[in-house]
């Protein structure tokens, strides 16, 4: 067992530090050709050290990115895991040595509108495989995990109050407040940019279903849907009575019919649907058909 597990195990390994490699290329792109030569920042760890390269100069921004992630590496060690501080390690090292390399690399003439958009993307889908790959180059997504655990603020309201603050004191040093705002935009360019690398442009949504008529609805969604589902043994909060809830895994085309369909066989139906970044799954999706219906096959989700 052991040797069969080596080489995948090194397989994993290999491919998640050139994924990091990969987006810490992408990022440092971003950086020396885009934001970099056109005033702009990012948030976070990024964005302070760019403010100090502008500050000081710009042949030290690695350094910068370095040095500021240090205490943040050591608070990740202390409350969150080793192999989470191993990738973070890496990818900081891998950014920090790009930014280096790229240092004379022409910068992009363009408007400011190409600029914050290809700068924003490049920097979104960069930082995406680089959490992707199980690392982080922002030290402050760190530290709003640990204040989340210690207060009520969920780690975006940390790191968008963070990240405010750093646009709002690089406008009120510069007193540029337009170029401020135009970091802000690329910011927010480069955040959807990690959610589609992270998420991909697939949206999935998780359906559980409570119904009076669990067997009449489940034949409905599998075989005029052609969806599967699992039915999950519960108990009624105020009746006591064994009552069986649906659940399914659905794409967002299908939500409406999907709807229509419980409800007009059940109005008394109860619906919760939950936004889903992402379905792992262990065996190949598998796809059903049924002679009785001449629809479309849909893909089949089933646990």
């Amino acid at each position: 067992m052991t040797t069969k597990k080596t080489p995948k195990t090194f397989w994993q390994f290999f491919s998640s530090i050139l994924i990091t490699a990969i987006g810490a290329l992408l990022a440092a792109i971003s950086i020396r050709i885009f934001l970099l030569p056109n005033k702009l920042i990012d948030g976070g760890v990024v964005g302070i050290s760019l403010i100090l390269a502008r500050v000081f100069s710009d042949k030290y921004l690695s350094y910068f990115l370095v040095l500021l992630n240090l205490p943040f590496l050591y608070l990740a060690y202390k409350h969150i895991r080793k192999s989470f501080v191993v990738n973070m390690f890496i990818a900081t090292v891998l950014f920090a040595a790009f930014l280096s390399l790229l240092q004379n690399a022409p910068p992009f003439d363009g408007d400011f509108l190409e600029i914050i958009v290809i700068g924003g993307v490049l920097l979104g889908a960069g930082v995406g495989f680089i959490i992707k790959s199980g690392g982080c180059t922002d030290g402050t997504e760190i530290l709003a995990i640990i204040v989340n655990r210690k207060t009520g603020f969920t780690v975006g309201q940390i790191i968008l109050t963070l990240n405010i603050f750093i646009f709002a004191v690089y406008g009120w040093i510069f007193k540029d407040w337009h170029i401020a705002l135009k970091s802000l935009m690329t910011y927010i360019v480069a955040f959807k940019m990690i959610d589609i690398v992270i998420a991909g442009l697939d949206e999935v949504k998780s359906v559980t279903i409570m119904t009076s008529k669990p067997k009449k609805i489940t034949e409905l969604i599998m075989h005029e849907l052609g969806l599967g589902l699992t039915i999950i043994p519960g108990i009624g909060g105020f009746s006591g009575e064994d009552k069986d809830i649906l659940f399914l895994i659905v794409e967002r085309l299908d939500l409406a019919e999907l709807k229509d369909l419980v409800l007009s066989e059940d109005p008394t139906a109860f619906m919760a649907i939950e936004n889903l970044h992402e379905v792992a799954y262990g065996r190949q999706i598998s796809r059903i058909s049924h002679k009785k219906t001449t629809r479309k096959k849909r893909r089949f989700f089933s646990f």
